[in-house]
């Protein structure tokens, strides 16, 4: 059966009637909390029921001082969030849950909006998907989100130029303070203390650290000067996260060592 597409203003596209699923069975025990905020009730009505459907927790608010309430009340595993909100847009929301939390955040934007978009990942958005979308593809990416999101308990720390990660813990340091990473720049830094020297393209950095083999790369540069930002002790002359021209990005911890 082909899916709904969901566009900015809730309606469906290639016919199909944007009705609600069937009701979702009762989540399992333990089920991870996802909150939706989107103002169109029928996005959001959506949205949930094919969250629920897959076996997640769900709860819903309507504008941006809402989900902040249903947050702290309950706090979630992932926010599924709209940036176009009343009031309080989902840029602001965002930028206040991280400042609680490290709460992965997958955001909905329109198609076309890119400036939007880089914001939104700017504040700390894990992920994004864009208006229409397929209620599938966003289950999808909240699933690819939250595996990400939990500790990879085989693994042992890794440490490099005064810089150590805790995959287990999900913690990282620099010098001994700890650094506040979103998802996905904790994946970034952890990856590259993995594979230290080696020049990686954004299409690998998408396919090895996102699980994507496609994607808007935009996303990699945007995580790039942010883990920078974080690591670098002179972000706008980076000596750990070097630029290799015409390839992508190679981790060099020998450089600090070098300078020091």
């Amino acid at each position: 059966m082909q899916q709904p597409h969901l566009s900015s203003t809730g309606s469906a596209t290639e016919g199909i009637a944007p009705a609600a699923p069937a009701p979702a069975p009762p989540p399992a025990p333990g089920a991870a909390r996802v909150l939706v905020v989107d103002d169109d009730a029928t996005v959001a009505e959506v949205v949930a029921g094919y969250l629920g459907r897959a076996g997640y927790l769900v709860d819903r608010a309507d504008d941006g001082p809402t989900a902040l309430i249903r947050a702290a009340a309950h706090w979630p595993d992932l926010v599924v969030l709209d940036l176009m909100l009343p009031g309080m847009d989902g840029l602001e929301v965002c930028r206040r849950l991280r400042a609680r939390a490290a709460v992965p955040v997958v955001m909905l934007t329109a198609r076309g909006d890119e400036d939007d978009r880089i914001l939104g990942l700017e504040v700390g958005a894990d992920d994004y998907v864009t208006k229409p979308f397929s209620p599938r593809e966003l289950v999808l990416r909240v699933q690819s989100v939250l595996r990400r999101a939990r500790p990879a308990v085989a693994a042992g720390p890794l440490a490099a130029a005064g810089l150590t990660v805790d995959p287990a813990a999900r913690r990282a340091t620099k010098n001994g303070t700890e650094l506040a990473l979103t998802l996905r720049e904790f994946d970034l830094l952890a990856f590259f203390l993995r594979h230290p020297g080696r020049a990686y393209s954004r299409e690998d950095l998408m396919r090895e650290v996102w699980g994507w083999d496609f994607g808007d790369l935009s996303t990699v540069t945007v995580h790039i000067r942010r883990l920078r930002g974080k690591t670098e002790d002179d972000p706008a002359r980076p000596r750990l996260i070097q630029t290799v021209w015409g390839v992508g990005y190679r981790f060099d911890p020998g450089a600090r060592d070098a300078e020091g």
